[in-house]
This record gives structure tokens, C-alpha cells and sequence, in this order.
């Protein structure tokens, strides 16, 4: 089994090396091509206004100058010899919940992988409050991912459909289990924006990542991490809210 492994975080990210040893666990064809640097939050973008650039590190191994949407284009059309059974993409340093998803570059990787009909998982290790930035655990992550991921390699995955997998931040050995769940959703009128001067006096603001509300169900990938479970949920790329197709049809009747 061919594996192509790519993250957001950068190619020399602590979690793109956990998930070469999640990967070892179920193949020796493994592949790695992902950005060479750190691409958080760059959603399903794509590099049209410069050139991208591959560097290959080793054997098997590139990076690429842009988004992981573009390493994973780089990895399918030039890397690699052939396509790959499987695109795995992290693990991320934090969490790639609720609605979370549409901004991450971890599961949009993921989803690029779905466009090209090839199964593909985004895997990301959520961090305790107390260990951010490179202090991020990711025990939880190592001991549980090829456990996630086995029983998912001889499912079928509908057309254009991808999973994501978060892992709670516990102890591996406190993990409770694993949750197949559906997406939730945050309240965002909870938000942060941070307001600061530069040196030359110039105002600038940075978005902050905490202080944003959830509103779990009873049955969502929020709740299960928060209730220390890995949670599991699979994905679709048609966003179209069939709902609403018939009373705007009539609307232009």
C-alpha cells in the first residue's frame, strides 16, 4: 500500500514526524510531500499568483513552496510514481473541529486527496490548554492512530467524501475510545481579535484561537473530545443544502 503523507504545519512539523510512525505501522511505501513552511488556516487555497517551487529533502520526501492543496496537487502530478491507496494529512498541532474544518489546511489536504478520488484522512492531536505552540503532546495521536486508522482502510468511502479523526487531549493511556460523530459547530459572535501597536506605531490585529464558544449535541465531534474520546467523523464536499432547492426554485419560477 502506497501512503502519501502531508500536513499545514511545515514539513519539519513534530506532527507530520508522528504521523510517519502511525503510517510505518501499515505500510513501507510511505511518501511524504507537504509545505515548506507552516500553512494553518489556509483552507482549500490554492497558489495561482506565483510559481511553486518542490524541493525533494530524501528519498520520498518534498516540500513544497506553497499550501497543502498545492503539495498535495505537487505530490499526486509530480512526486510520487504513481497514485497512492491512501492520503494521510497531519497531525496537526490542535484541533480540526465543527466548523473549524473549512478553515484548515489539515482537512483540506484531506479533501484535495477526495477531489482525486484517492481515500484520504485528516488526523489532528487537540492540545491541553497548558501545552501550546511546540509543547503540543501528541501521545494521544501516536498510540491511538493506527488503531483509527485499520478498520478504515477495507471501508468504502462514498464518492468525493474524506474522514476526520481528532484526538482528545489525554494521556494515550486515558483515552477512552473512539466515536464515529458528526460534525458540530462553534459560536463565533465569541471570537478574539487582539489589538496591538507595532514599533512604528501602526496598529495591527491577530485573530485569536481561544475564547470561541461551542455548542455541542448530543451526538458531535465536540462533545466526544470534550468527554476524552477520539473522535471520528466523515466528511462530504457537496455543500449544496438540498433543503432549500425547491422554495428557491419557486422563488425564480
Amino acid at each position: 500500500m502506497r501512503i502519501l503523507l502531508t500536513n499545514d504545519d511545515g514539513i519539519n512539523a513534530p506532527g507530520l514526524y508522528v504521523l510517519e510512525k502511525i503510517a510505518a505501522q501499515l505500510s513501507d511505501d510511505i511518501w511524504i510531500c507537504a509545505p515548506s513552511e507552516e500553512q494553518s488556516g489556509a483552507g482549500h487555497s490554492l497558489t495561482l499568483t506565483r510559481p511553486v517551487r518542490m524541493r525533494q529533502h530524501a528519498e520520498k520526501r518534498f516540500s513544497v513552496t506553497g499550501t497543502p492543496t498545492d503539495s498535495v496537487t505537487m505530490g499526486l502530478r509530480k512526486a510520487l510514481p504513481g497514485p497512492p491507496d491512501l492520503i494521510l494529512s497531519g497531525v496537526n498541532r490542535g484541533a480540526n473541529l465543527g466548523d473549524d474544518v473549512t478553515y484548515s489546511g489539515t482537512v483540506s489536504a484531506a479533501l484535495e486527496g477526495a477531489l482525486a478520488g484517492i481515500r484520504s484522512i485528516a488526523l489532528s492531536q487537540v492540545p491541553s490548554r497548558e501545552d501550546l505552540g511546540d509543547g503540543v503532546d501528541f501521545a494521544a495521536a501516536e498510540a491511538w492512530g493506527a488503531k483509527v486508522l485499520r478498520p478504515l482502510l477495507d471501508q468504502p468511502f462514498a464518492p468525493r467524501t474524506l474522514v476526520n479523526v481528532n484526538f482528545p487531549a489525554l494521556p494515550a493511556d486515558a483515552v477512552k475510545g473512539i466515536r464515529v460523530v458528526r460534525q458540530g459547530f462553534h459560536d463565533y459572535a465569541r471570537g478574539s481579535v487582539v489589538e496591538g501597536r507595532d514599533p512604528r506605531g501602526f496598529p495591527y490585529y491577530w485573530f485569536g484561537l481561544h475564547g470561541i464558544e461551542h455548542t455541542p449535541g448530543h451526538n458531535t465531534d465536540l462533545e466526544a473530545i470534550a468527554e476524552g474520546y477520539v473522535a471520528v467523523t466523515p466528511l462530504q464536499l457537496d455543500l449544496t443544502h438540498d433543503a432549500s432547492l425547491q422554495a428557491l426554485a419557486q422563488r425564480f419560477a
